[in-house]
């Protein structure tokens, strides 16, 4: 019998469709919530992963994130109820820190248990600012991984950037922009 998260592809994902880069708001990079008008932060994107080795060659190697941590997860990590993984699933996490974000993205590995393949048309992505974006995706295309040819366009602000997008091992599209003078 199937588990459900066998057949919930988009339980998979958890926050993707949240950029790195920060939250536009006013001096402290902060938006003020609206209900109790406390502090409203995007933290911490977590991508769920097959192979968590395998892709640290990604996101630390090629990408450029700095592992802040690796380790096993416990049977009552609140990730289980979070991304609906069946308590055969055995999980591996990493959290990874920029040179401005502490913990800003995590992966987390599923074993034991087979992933089903995530939606396309893609539903959501990650959004990374970048320097050298030309030589990361070459280094992108040398994996194999499906690439979407770069464009290029202004921010709201005036200023011109180059973004590119390709699909991660696991499927997760991320998006790369580079802001140019």
């Amino acid at each position: 019998m199937k588990s459900r998260f066998m057949t919930r592809g988009n339980a998979v994902v958890f926050c993707l469709g949240v950029a790195l880069w920060g939250v536009t708001a006013p001096k402290a990079g902060l938006a003020r919530g609206a209900a109790g008008g406390g502090v409203v932060q995007i933290k911490r994107p977590n991508l769920v992963v097959e192979d968590l080795d395998r892709s640290l060659r990604l996101y630390r190697d090629i990408l450029g994130f700095k592992v802040f941590a690796v380790g096993d997860s416990q049977s009552d990590s609140y990730s289980y109820p979070v991304f609906r993984f069946p308590k055969e699933a055995r999980l591996r996490m990493a959290t990874l820190s920029t040179d401005t974000h502490v913990r800003a993205l995590a992966l987390t590995e599923v074993r034991g248990v087979r992933l089903p393949p995530l939606p396309v048309p893609h539903r959501t992505a990650v959004v990374i600012q970048v320097q050298g974006l030309e030589q990361i995706m070459k280094r992108v295309e040398a994996e194999g991984l499906k690439v979407v040819p770069a464009t290029s366009s202004r921010t709201a602000e005036g200023q011109t950037f180059i973004e590119q997008a390709f699909e991660d091992y696991d499927g997760h599209l991320i998006v790369l922009y580079e802001l140019r003078p």
